[in-house]
């Protein structure tokens, strides 16, 4: 009985330890899978579809809360489904400001200065 028991036991720890990589690679998989770069070509279809605004009107919202300011980087990602707008601009005393915009809705969701 004891000779049967042993291989189970060992097999025990290659049971877990492959447990333990399938869950890592599903979670770094879903990590790259919830948050992605857009490509522009899908920007200009989404936009001329109707579903998200220009980054032209968008850039204008950001640059409405920082009037005195210029944008030095823009990016369009999709996070969990949803496509977010994100905006670095450098005001005239060299602080660096970074917007979060719903790019369908142009709702700001963050405002705040870049350490």
């Amino acid at each position: 009985m004891d000779a049967i028991e042993a291989p189970i036991a060992m097999d025990t720890p290659m049971k877990t330890l492959t447990t333990l990589l399938a869950a890592l690679t599903f979670g770094l998989t879903s990590c790259f899978i919830q948050a992605r770069e857009v490509d522009p070509q899908e920007v200009l279809r989404l936009s001329d579809a109707g579903t998200l605004h220009s980054a032209e009107k968008l850039d204008a919202k950001a640059l409405s809360k920082h009037p005195d300011a210029r944008i030095i980087g823009t990016q369009f990602k999709n996070i969990y489904g949803r496509y977010v707008y994100n905006v670095e601009l450098r005001d005239k005393q060299g602080i660096e400001w970074v917007l979060e915009m719903d790019a369908a809705t142009g709702q700001v969701y963050r405002n705040h200065q870049d350490n």
